[in-house]
This record gives C-alpha cells, sequence and structure tokens, in this order.
C-alpha cells in the first residue's frame, strides 16, 4: 500500500490524493498535500494573512475590508494601516493598537502584509 498519511481529524488510513490535497472518505476532510511534511515540524504554528504570506511578530499590515466592531458603533476602514502586530494563540490571530480604536484582536484572513 502506499505511504499515504493518515487523516488528521479521524485518523482513517484510507486516505487518497486529489490533485494537490489528501481526502479522507470517511469523515470527508480535505488537507493540502504539502501539510503533511509540514506537519511533523509541528512546533510552531504558521499565521498568514489573506494572500498566503507568512505573518510574523512586529509585521505591519493593512485591513482589507471593513470591520464593524462589536460593542460599540465605529468601523475600522479597509486600508487602515496596523503596525508591530503581535501574534497569539487563540480565535483571533493578531492583538493590536489602531489609532482612534485603541487594543483589539483581529482575525489574520482580514489583514494583509504591507
Amino acid at each position: 500500500m502506499s505511504a499515504l498519511p493518515a487523516c488528521p481529524k479521524c485518523n482513517s488510513e484510507y486516505t487518497y490524493e486529489d490533485g494537490s490535497n489528501y481526502v479522507c472518505p470517511e469523515c470527508a476532510h480535505e488537507w493540502p498535500a504539502q501539510a503533511g511534511a509540514e506537519a511533523a515540524d509541528e512546533g510552531a504554528r504558521v499565521y498568514r494573512d489573506s494572500a498566503g504570506n507568512v505573518l510574523q511578530d512586529g509585521d505591519t499590515v493593512s485591513v482589507i475590508k471593513d470591520l464593524k466592531l462589536k460593542g460599540s458603533g465605529g468601523v475600522v476602514k479597509m486600508g487602515t494601516k496596523v503596525k508591530n502586530i503581535r501574534l497569539v494563540d487563540s480565535d483571533h490571530d493578531i492583538d493590536c493598537k489602531i489609532d482612534g480604536f485603541g487594543a483589539m484582536s483581529l482575525k489574520s484572513e482580514f489583514v494583509k502584509k504591507v
């Protein structure tokens, strides 16, 4: 049998390759074939922006869409630059301070590295 990795969700051994992805027929989970090589290096989580660029602490990012703030009537406008981000392991990946709004958390899918 081939040396395909087991499914990371259900540990099924019946995974198969579909283009550049692995697919599990039991739980329908799909993941990139390149992630198998990166899974052995699970020491640190890799954070990526909306364009797929790797983010690091201290980077400057730009907001890619208007974000409504909960609890206040404010809106962080598209194109707002956020300097000196800090990456955290939680629901919102980025802790930062935005001028005019103060400290807040953002998801990495709504920013682009500058």
